[in-house]
């Protein structure tokens, strides 16, 4: 009898234990909300890549701000960053509203990023001091980032949307592969500031930038609304009371305590230093091959390869991990960009032109090799941080995701500002000078120690950026069999906050019927 009741007990634990994976297991998402999640990230990757790429060249190229002026409003610009980051997760994690934590975010700070992306974009009509061109450049640069801060809020999306990691692992290959089809939409630039130019002078190279800057805002701005209407938070939280209870010194200790995502925060500290390379794009392609429509020719070869890089990269996540993954991807990075930057991007013939055509394919060739990395990154990464988040809540019982973002933001915004001000200086040092024709339109420079100057720049950081990531990871922790016990661990944690929400939900409803 006693045996009996002691295998009914172990039965009954059984099961319960079974329930809380089942609910880590369950797929929650409906097709409408994949898709609203996927649009949204469609319209902020495309904005983001359109103001990285053209940002600083519209405003050095044609608002005409000086090259260290321009990297001393990035860096100013970072510092006050860092600053609002820190007023801002606070203001997010804390945040519980009928429609959730992160939803409001979505549409609250439009108005102040639309403001700023315009600005950023625009050039004032009439004769400008280059005192104004600097009080232009400063404030549309901190509206915009500004907005950004609040609005970057939607990203913590992919931590809330479900509670089952295949499912937020599958939905993050998914958005990355549709990336695939929208992210070549800022690489149509080169080719309408090429070619509309020449059919008709009504056409300039500022007009273009601006007109597609405005459409870009305005198409991230409706798919963030869309995405408000369209998308839910199922993760259970932590309440407001509880929240309150947990002072912000103890939430940034933890945070610091997490070694997993300190790792992620110095591989994504050194990643960033890649963004050096990617401002001087513009440069390389005007200056070093004669026109910035090769841009858009090597853009289409180049992206080519990502349609199979990506559910390679999910292949390779559920095979070797994110972690090992990760690594594989930084360290052929480095070797990829170390070896274009050695050959050079003219190996045949003293000059580009020499051999114009022999060089472009042979430039779009190793381009194309130190790109493989790129969406494996871009899968692998989402997927680590969100690992670090469940390490928190596993240790701590507790998700602070927009203050985990505002420290890692402190990071990016260092390397942001680093990489900022050496973007406008390196320019400086290699004194380059913007030349225009008579219409104002871009035309390029020929000094072969800044075009030697501009290719060094090209290459060399994002070799280091990718070798570094790559490397920090081997200190990342979560794999093999602590990963494994965190899941489980982690499925009891949230399993029991709900049924607490649940009674706590019982029992208000008793009571109001007992009113």
């Amino acid at each position: 009898m006693a045996e009996s009741v002691v295998n009914d007990a172990v039965t009954t634990e059984e099961e319960e234990a079974l329930d809380k994976l089942a609910y880590t297991k369950k797929n929650y998402l409906t097709p409408k909300e994949i898709a609203a999640y996927v649009l949204v990230n469609f319209g902020q990757k495309n904005l983001g890549q359109f103001t990285s790429a053209f940002k600083e060249f519209f405003m050095i190229q044609f608002l005409k701000v000086n090259t260290t002026a321009y990297a001393n409003i990035n860096l100013f610009a970072s510092i006050y960053d860092a600053v609002d980051d820190t007023i801002s997760g606070l203001i997010i994690d804390r945040t519980r509203t009928r429609w959730g934590r992160v939803r409001p975010f979505f549409i609250v700070p439009l108005p102040l990023w639309l403001l700023g992306g315009y600005m950023m974009f625009t050039v004032p009509g009439g004769h400008l001091s280059s005192g104004f061109k600097v009080f232009w450049a400063t404030a549309a640069i901190i509206i915009y980032g500004l907005g950004m801060s609040y609005f970057g809020a939607w990203g913590l999306m992919i931590y809330n949307i479900t509670p089952n990691t295949n499912e937020r692992n599958n939905l993050i290959t998914i958005t990355k592969f549709f990336e695939l089809f929208g992210t070549w939409l800022p690489s149509l630039v080169p080719v309408l500031v090429t070619v509309l130019p020449k059919v008709s002078p009504k056409f300039t190279m500022i007009g273009i930038y601006s007109g597609f800057a405005y459409f870009m805002l305005i198409l991230a701005a409706v798919f963030a609304v869309f995405g408000f209407f369209n998308m839910r938070e199922r993760v259970p939280l932590m309440s407001r009371e509880e929240m309150n209870e947990t002072s912000v010194l103890e939430s940034i200790k933890n945070i610091f305590s997490n070694r997993p995502l300190l790792v992620t925060i110095l591989a994504e500290f050194f990643n960033n230093f890649k963004a050096v390379g990617g401002s001087s794009e513009q440069y390389f392609w005007l200056n070093n091959t004669g026109s910035l429509m090769n841009q858009t020719i090597c853009g289409l070869f180049t992206g080519i390869p990502n349609y199979v890089m990506v559910p390679l990269a999910a292949k390779m996540v559920k095979k070797l991990g994110a972690r090992l993954t990760a690594i594989i991807a930084g360290v052929f990075g480095f070797v990829a960009y170390m070896a274009l930057f050695i050959i050079g991007y003219h190996p045949f013939g003293q000059t580009f032109e020499q051999h114009k055509i022999a060089n472009l394919v042979f430039v779009i060739f190793g381009l194309t090799l130190c790109g493989l990395p790129n969406k494996i990154i871009q899968v692998a990464n989402p997927i680590l941080t969100a690992e670090a988040l469940d390490w928190m809540e596993w240790k701590h019982g507790m998700r602070n995701e927009a203050l985990v973002t505002t420290v890692q933001g402190y990071f990016i915004k260092l390397a942001t500002s680093i990489t900022g001000w050496l973007s406008g200086m390196v320019l400086t040092w290699i004194n380059y000078i913007p030349l225009t024709d008579s219409l104002g339109n871009a035309i390029p420079q020929t000094d072969p120690k800044m075009l030697n100057g501009i290719w060094a720049v090209f290459c060399i950081l994002p070799a280091l950026a990718r070798g570094l990531y790559g490397v920090s990871f081997i200190l990342y922790p979560i794999h093999g069999k602590l990963q494994q016990e965190m899941i489980v661990e982690l499925a009891d944690i949230r399993a029991d906050r709900l049924k607490e929400q649940e009674a706590i939900n019982a029992a208000q409803q008793a009571e109001g019927i007992e009113e």
